[in-house]
C-alpha cells in the first residue's frame, strides 16, 4: 500500500493548531493574554524563520497541560475544535484526502504538533494515522515534558523511518504534502514531494527541485 503523508498546520488547516491553541488560551483568559501571547507569538515567528528553539517551545506550550487535569483539557479542547478549528479546515484538504483514500492509500499525518492539539483533529479529518510529538504523562496527567523523539524537521524522518519499520510500509511511490522549508527532510525523502501554500523558502526550494506546488486555499 502506498503512504500518502501530510503536514497538518497551514497544509491540511489554513493556519496554524499549535499557535491557535495559544491564542484560544488568551482569549479565553485561562493564560496572561498580554505576556503569553507575546511568548506564543515569538516562538511562532521563529518556527517561520526556521530559528525555533524548539525544546524551550516545548516547555513553554506544554505547561498548561501539566497545570490542568485532563478532564478540564478535554473541554477546553472541545470548544476550542468548535470555534477555532473548524473554521480553518479547507473544503479542497478534505477533497485532496479522499482522493488519496479512494485511491487505497495509507493516509498519515504527520507533524510538530503536540499530539494533545492534534489528536482531536486527525480524528476529524478522518484519519486514523498521526505520528506527532509526544507529550508525557503520568499517573493520569500530563507531566508538561515531551517524550520520544519530537516530530521535527529530522525528528520526522526518524518517526517515519520507525513506525514504517514496524508497520511494514516503505516510500516507494510515497507522496508527502507539506507548507514549509522545515519539513525539507522529509519532502528529499518521498518519490512525490508536493509544495502546499508554501512559505517562501520552500517555494524557491520547489522551483528549484521542480516539484509540484498546489494551493488548497483558493
Amino acid at each position: 500500500m502506498r503512504l500518502a503523508l501530510f503536514d497538518l498546520d497551514n497544509t491540511l488547516l489554513g493556519g496554524d493548531s499549535d499557535h491557535a491553541w495559544g491564542d484560544y488560551l488568551c482569549q479565553r483568559g485561562i493564560v496572561d493574554p498580554v505576556t503569553y501571547k507575546q511568548r506564543n507569538d515569538g516562538f511562532y515567528q521563529d518556527y517561520l524563520n526556521g530559528t525555533l528553539d524548539l525544546q524551550a517551545y516545548l516547555a513553554f506550550s506544554m505547561e498548561i497541560l501539566a497545570a490542568t487535569s485532563v478532564a478540564q483539557l478535554d473541554e477546553w479542547h472541545r470548544d476550542f475544535m468548535r470555534d477555532c478549528i473548524e473554521p480553518i479546515i479547507l473544503p479542497k484538504a478534505l477533497a485532496l484526502l479522499e482522493q488519496h483514500r479512494e485511491a487505497g492509500d495509507q493516509l498519515v499525518i504527520i507533524t510538530a504538533t503536540n499530539r494533545f492539539v492534534t489528536a482531536p483533529i486527525a480524528r476529524r479529518l478522518g484519519v486514523s494515522v498521526l505520528l506527532a510529538t509526544e507529550c508525557e504523562m503520568h499517573d493520569g496527567r500530563y507531566t508538561g515534558r515531551s517524550t520520544d523523539i519530537p516530530c521535527f524537521r529530522e525528528g520526522k524522518v526518524t518517526r517515519l523511518e520507525r513506525w514504517m519499520l514496524e508497520n511494514g510500509f516503505d516510500l516507494e511511490d510515497s507522496y508527502f504534502y507539506s507548507d514549509s522549508m522545515n519539513d525539507l527532510p522529509l519532502l528529499q525523502r518521498v518519490t512525490h514531494a508536493v509544495a502546499v501554500d508554501p512559505d517562501p523558502n520552500l517555494r524557491a526550494e520547489a522551483d528549484k527541485r521542480g516539484w509540484p506546488a498546489l494551493s488548497l486555499r483558493d
